[in-house]
């Protein structure tokens, strides 16, 4: 299976080069493999850091009265990231079908929470769906691009995966409910039980230098939801959006948010294994050479 874009095969054997004599155990392996770990992340957020970064300097620097609204800059500013990863050969064409379905999944929820007023934006700007500024649906598209950019990157393989399609089916479940809570009693809380249940027996190995690691699944999906909520604590500081009680001054997003969040990640991880299946173990990924990830 191919796991690299042709840029990162060039990483990936610098990488190697760099890496290779390093000692096999002691402080100065660990750092490297903590490191590496880091660079992986990063290198997976490339989209969605970008997105954010346009964001903040927007904030810092738009200047006000310019000929072009600042939400309409933000939105080319997306399309100029996403041309140029593709362009650039830092994204494959798969990866970006799954980042378009949620560009267009987030795209439809941020209408309808739009018009109830759970947030809001700014009125500046044309390239906007009725009060919907179309970055929007690309900060949707960057959580997309992590996810399928960290399962080749760290060559994710599942143990005791639940079947896809009762997967689909809770996460059918959570974005009706994002929906739905409006009018009637909310069934967040019985939707995390339900993702603790079948999720509970999955173990998940990631492959960092030349070991392969072992996380619990439900640990890496929290892991992510307080990511991504930190994130979001920046870009309504950046001024991309205003929840209500946001709009007299900024003030930190609630905690309760990370609840949203961890449910939005099942929404984002079953899309992703739609596209790319869920795989087994290796059982000889642990004796392969590693440097960025695995050599094949």
């Amino acid at each position: 299976m191919v796991r690299f874009t042709p840029v990162e095969q060039r990483i990936d054997a610098l990488a190697h080069r760099l890496i290779d004599a390093a000692p096999a155990d002691g402080l100065r392996r660990v750092l490297v493999a903590v490191l590496v770990f880091g660079a992986k992340q990063a290198w997976a957020c490339l989209f969605g850091a970008l997105l954010l970064v346009a964001i903040l300097a927007s904030r810092l620097w738009y200047p006000e009265g310019a000929a072009l609204a600042r939400n309409d800059a933000l939105t080319l500013a997306a399309v100029a990231i996403q041309a140029g990863m593709l362009l650039g050969r830092l994204e494959t064409l798969r990866e970006l079908r799954v980042i378009l379905l949620f560009h267009l999944v987030g795209t439809a929820m941020e209408l309808f929470k739009t018009d109830v007023g759970s947030w809001t934006y700014d009125g500046e700007g044309v390239l906007r769906i009725a009060g919907v500024p179309l970055f929007s649906g690309f900060m949707y598209a960057a959580v997309g691009s992590y996810m399928v950019r960290v399962v080749r990157l760290f060559d994710l393989r599942f143990e005791r995966y639940p079947p896809r399609w009762a997967t689909a089916i809770l996460a059918a479940l959570i974005y009706a409910n994002f929906y739905t809570h409006h009018w009637l009693p909310d069934a967040r809380w019985v939707l995390m039980a339900a993702v603790v249940a079948l999720w509970w027996p999955t173990t998940m190995h990631v492959r960092v230098l030349r070991r392969t690691f072992r996380l619990h699944i439900l640990a890496s999906f929290l892991g992510v939801a307080l990511f991504i909520w930190l994130a979001e604590n920046l870009a309504t500081w950046g001024g991309a959006w205003a929840y209500p009680d946001q709009l007299a001054g900024w003030q930190p997003v609630g905690v309760a948010k990370l609840g949203s969040w961890f449910l939005l990640m099942i929404i984002s991880v079953v899309l992703v294994t739609w596209v790319a299946p869920p795989e087994g173990p290796d059982r000889d990924a642990a004796a392969a050479p590693g440097g960025m990830g695995p050599s094949r």
